[in-house]
């Protein structure tokens, strides 16, 4: 279960514009169970406010604002869409309303969430960030002299990085580090300790894509099924497990997860997502609206996430 713990550390660098102030949170780490729950429910009261603002007169003042494109998955139809490679058919229209390559769009800044506790960043043991071969897009396999591929369902994840302070601008060059337990539910370098897979670093091109080849994650006890990622400004400060400019999680859609928990080896998560809810999460409870990406395909095709991500840059 992933559950943070004393040495896990938060990113409160979470943003709330009125006209032009930014308020700052500083890091706080280290200060026990009990401080880590208190800043997970504060990162919730904060999202409340904002969907409080969204119902009132000065949602124009919260992020960007203008014409929105789709975003679509591999294959897709319709202009300015996020090429993701990957069998699975097209992903539809990004559910945030999040613009296409070079298009200024609407988007909304990704929630700051736990890395848990197995980043593999080297805030917490292992560091997968300092191997060698770990700027890579298929991340099925281990890797750097250890050998094992992690089995599953096939998901190609395309991960579009955005500036939510100008007009939802396209981020060049930034680096985008993912990781994820695997169909039993085990994270490589720590609860399935010989292996490293499930774990790469990707740099955004012009368009501010990422893409990655993995499995469809599993879920285990006590959590929804996610997939964890951090932002970097650059790949030289990801290698070296450096400043993060965002941290969060991606929640897997509900009606996705049931199709896959029917394939072979995911029996245990049937069993697990029947006891956990997004409502009960302990990460997406306050809402997953900008972390569920929207997500197509079949277990015999594979299936395409996308999502577009509004960071503060």
């Amino acid at each position: 279960m992933c559950v943070p713990r004393n040495n896990v550390k938060y990113r409160g660098n979470t943003r709330f514009t009125l006209v032009v102030q930014v308020l700052d949170m500083h890091d706080d780490h280290d200060q026990g169970l009990a401080h880590d729950l208190l800043t997970l429910n504060a990162m919730a009261d904060r999202r409340r406010v904002l969907r409080w603002l969204a119902l009132t007169s000065l949602v124009p003042l919260v992020g960007c604002s203008a014409s929105t494109d789709a975003v679509t998955g591999a294959g897709g139809a319709g202009s300015g869409g996020v090429g993701g490679a990957g069998a699975a058919g097209a992903a539809g229209s990004n559910a945030a309303g999040n613009g296409g390559s070079d298009s200024v769009g609407s988007c909304s800044k990704i929630p700051e969430e736990t890395a848990g506790p197995y980043p593999g960043d080297a805030s917490n043991g292992p560091n997968a960030l300092a191997l060698s071969g770990i700027v890579r897009s298929d991340i099925t396999s281990s890797f750097a002299g250890v050998s094992g591929t992690a089995e599953g369902v096939p998901l190609t994840v395309t991960l579009k990085i955005v500036n939510d302070n100008d007009s939802c601008a396209s981020l060049e060059g930034y680096a985008v580090y993912i990781w994820h337990c695997d169909r039993d539910g085990m994270y490589s370098m720590y609860t399935a300790a010989t292996q490293n897979y499930l774990r790469g670093v990707q740099v955004t091109d012009a368009n501010g894509t990422v893409t990655f080849t993995t499995i469809f994650p599993g879920c285990y006890s006590g959590r929804w099924p996610h997939i964890h990622f951090e932002i970097y400004k650059d790949v030289a400060t990801a290698v070296a497990a450096g400043s993060k400019v965002a941290t969060s999680q991606l929640a897997m859609p509900e009606a996705q997860c049931k199709e896959v928990y029917t394939a072979t080896g995911y029996a245990s998560s049937v069993i697990n997502l029947a006891q956990i809810t997004l409502a009960t999460d302990m990460v997406f409870s306050d809402g997953a609206t900008t972390e569920t990406p929207i997500t197509t395909g079949s277990i015999s095709d594979g299936y395409v996430s996308t999502l577009t991500v509004g960071v503060s840059a």
